[in-house]
């Protein structure tokens, strides 16, 4: 399933802060992304609606599995691209998580797998 920019770094996020808030509220979601409460709930509202988040989103953000599938499809290049800003072109750790997740959001999936495949094999000769 082909998602927008936005929704790839909702679920992103999400997925992201699920690893370490065991309530995950908008709040959070709000803060991590630097946007406002109401750019979240209207965000949650067409996750749901998509079939990424359960209804409940006001007490608690919760990927269905259908969401963290999609999570887990966008994370899949995640380390090897940020292992190209980070390690490659020398960005702080900060910069290159924030590069990548730019990247895997907005630039087709073919291009995201073709760099994925040049940072394994660049890894595989060092």
């Amino acid at each position: 399933m082909k998602h927008c920019a936005g929704q790839i770094k909702y679920l992103a996020a999400i997925k992201e802060l699920s690893q370490t808030n065991d309530s995950l509220r908008c709040v959070h979601i709000a803060r991590h992304l630097g946007v406002s409460r109401p750019s979240v709930s209207k965000m949650l509202r067409c996750l749901a609606n998509s079939g990424l988040v359960y209804e409940d989103y006001c007490n608690s953000v919760v990927l269905t599995p259908e969401g963290r599938a999609a999570a887990d499809e966008i994370f899949s290049s995640f380390s090897e691209i940020y292992t190209f800003f980070h390690s490659f072109l020398k960005l702080p750790h900060e910069e290159a998580h924030e590069q990548a997740l730019r990247f895997i959001s907005e630039f087709p999936r073919d291009t995201c797998d073709r760099l994925k495949k040049i940072v394994k094999n660049t890894i595989r000769k060092s």
